[in-house]
């Protein structure tokens, strides 16, 4: 049975699924006990284990086989590595009482350093958790996910603003989720594969101004992107409830980001181009009701003959 760990995430409960459409037997972890009804009408068996309650993870492990691993982040963490270590020891300790002889760990582009790459450094970590193991292991490190601009939905209809922290010229790869949760799902299947780490990018690079094009498209409104200023991001992060330590990995890993230190390795990795675009991810996840009808020329022309007699 393939356990995964994070089932009601995005990538999580995309792995799910696809395993069961293949008719394999799968048991999703899962925190929230309120969210085991999805799983359950999938077809998963369902197990409640926080990652930090060791007698609970060991009950969940019992009838594996594979093991989908991811290192959980919440931005509320007081000490987002020691937290990280901590939870990696429960995941060796549970791997270690059960009959589990894979692992397959969700990782990130950036993980091949040890330090100075904030949150990514949580990637590096589990990638370097299970060496003296007798477990077949395999690692996914992403790309930034399209995702992630989606939480800017708000903002971008009302103000026709794409908030960033990137320069808004910079191009940085990135996936679709829901591509990687299937690329996952067929690593998973692979039984025999074991010491490869595979790099997911995307059919081309993208900056914050492709993807507020990609917003204008969809929307069929014009959308800019503007960066915010360095002197606000610990303010910013702070407004939404990150915790201290939380912002300063999320600093420390956008400054690495930035200055190209998190790149893909491309050393002793497998490079995998996946096909999703930017403006295909865009517009799939637009809500209907979130669109407005694309400007004309004559809308453009009524509006200013509006304005005129308005000032008339």
């Amino acid at each position: 049975m393939h356990i995964i760990l994070g089932a009601s995430g995005r990538v999580g409960s995309g792995i799910v699924s696809h395993l069961i459409q293949r008719r394999e037997s799968v048991k999703g972890i899962i925190r929230d006990a309120k969210k085991a009804p999805q799983l359950k009408a999938l077809g998963a068996d369902v197990a409640i284990a926080d990652a930090n309650d060791l007698p609970a993870l060991v009950a969940a492990f019992q009838d594996g086989s594979t093991l989908f691993a991811i290192t959980p982040e919440t931005h509320h963490e007081r000490n987002v590595i020691g937290e990280t270590i901590d939870i990696l020891d429960n995941y060796r300790k549970a791997l270690a009482n059960s009959p589990i002889k894979r692992l397959v760990g969700l990782s990130s582009i950036g993980a091949q350093y040890e330090t100075g790459t904030g949150n990514l450094v949580m990637s590096y970590l589990l990638e370097h958790a299970f060496t003296a193991m007798p477990v077949k292991q395999t690692f996914v490190r992403p790309s930034y996910y399209f995702s992630n601009w989606m939480m800017y939905l708000e903002s971008v209809q009302e103000k026709g603003i794409l908030p960033t922290f990137f320069p808004v010229d910079l191009a940085l790869p990135m996936v679709s989720p829901e591509e990687v949760a299937a690329f996952v799902a067929n690593v998973i299947q692979k039984e025999d594969e074991d010491g490869k780490i595979y790099e997911l990018t995307g059919p081309a690079m993208y900056s914050s101004n492709d993807v507020a094009a990609a917003f204008s498209a969809a929307l069929g409104k014009e959308v800019k992107a503007v960066q915010i200023r360095r002197e606000d991001w610990e303010s910013t992060l702070h407004g939404i409830g990150f915790t201290p330590d939380a912002i300063r990995n999320f600093v420390e890993m956008t400054q690495a980001v930035i200055s190209g230190k998190a790149a893909p390795e491309k050393k002793g990795t497998i490079q995998v181009e996946l096909k999703t675009t930017l403006e295909a991810y865009v517009k799939a996840h637009i809500p209907a009701q979130a669109t407005v009808t694309p400007v004309t020329k004559t809308t453009k022309t009524r509006k200013k003959t509006a304005g005129k007699k308005a000032a008339a």
